[in-house]
């Protein structure tokens, strides 16, 4: 390998730890494709879909969560931790359905006695992770099993999730006092923009996204009133010196400006 290769490699290689990473912990799953999940579930093993709970989310705790009244958990749990999940759930007699990565699962799930739904399919989560899936389960005879119906369903939806989403592609809208990153992306080239600390107050999801399971992505700093509105007028700002940027303006020549001056002499004339 020559020394220049070399360098750029070593450069990439850099470059690279500074990307936002898109792991298994952050994935939320697509409304339609857990539902596509939820029903086989609720069919295949005669779960009651009023008692299915999802203790998994921003913020949430699922050791404290409330699973009294034969509740059963089917979500897609923190894949990091997916053991230590599964031996909570089997000590304290919680039925379960939980996500799964597809080629760790005999190694995350062997070790709790948990059975193994094996799909291997390919999920493309709110993030835009796509991680191979399979599933783990309180539920069954049978250590492990394939589940075709389940894994052509699966493939189905998100298909169909796909073409939605490139017809209708989501657009989500923050209130003002809410202060992103890609906020101060948009102005950070016109003008300057400072915070203090006592200016804001972290929060990684409104409380509205909670109800969801959704989230900022990358965090967020909600504003002051007086903040906020500095913010705008700093975007209004932007936005102004933005556009003349993108203005080509064409200057005349100094022949054009004598037959400009000639018209206007003849005029008065």
């Amino acid at each position: 390998m020559g020394i220049r290769q070399q360098t750029i490699d070593d450069y990439g290689a850099f470059v690279e730890k500074f990307k936002p990473k898109k792991t298994t912990d952050d994935c939320y799953t697509p409304p339609a494709v857990y539902e596509t999940i939820k029903d086989w579930a609720c069919r295949e093993f005669g779960i009651d879909p009023s008692k299915v709970v999802r203790p998994f989310y921003p913020g949430g705790d699922y050791e404290r969560f409330d699973y009294s009244d034969g509740k059963v958990v089917v979500d897609n749990p923190p894949f990091s931790i997916l053991s230590k999940i599964c031996k909570f759930y089997r000590d304290n007699h919680v039925p379960f359905f939980l996500f799964a990565p597809y080629l760790t699962i005999f190694s995350s799930a062997s070790r709790n006695g948990a059975h193994m739904i094996v799909t291997d399919s390919t999920i493309e989560y709110a993030n835009g992770a796509q991680v191979n899936t399979s599933f783990v389960t309180s539920f069954g005879d049978d250590l492990i099993r394939t589940a075709p119906d389940l894994a052509n369903a699966i493939d189905e939806t998100v298909k169909r999730v796909r073409k939605e989403q490139r017809r209708h592609p989501p657009k989500y809208a923050y209130p003002s006092e809410l202060l992103t990153v890609s906020r101060l992306g948009k102005i950070g080239r016109q003008v300057e923009f400072r915070v203090k600390a006592s200016d804001v107050a972290f929060t990684r999801a409104l409380d509205s996204q909670k109800a969801v399971k959704k989230a900022i992505y990358g965090g967020g700093y909600l504003l002051s009133e007086a903040k906020a509105a500095e913010l705008k007028a700093a975007e209004l700002k932007a936005a102004e010196l933005k556009a003349a940027e993108d203005v080509t303006v064409w200057p005349l020549s100094e022949t054009e400006r004598r037959i400009i001056e000639n018209l206007a002499q003849e005029s008065r004339g």
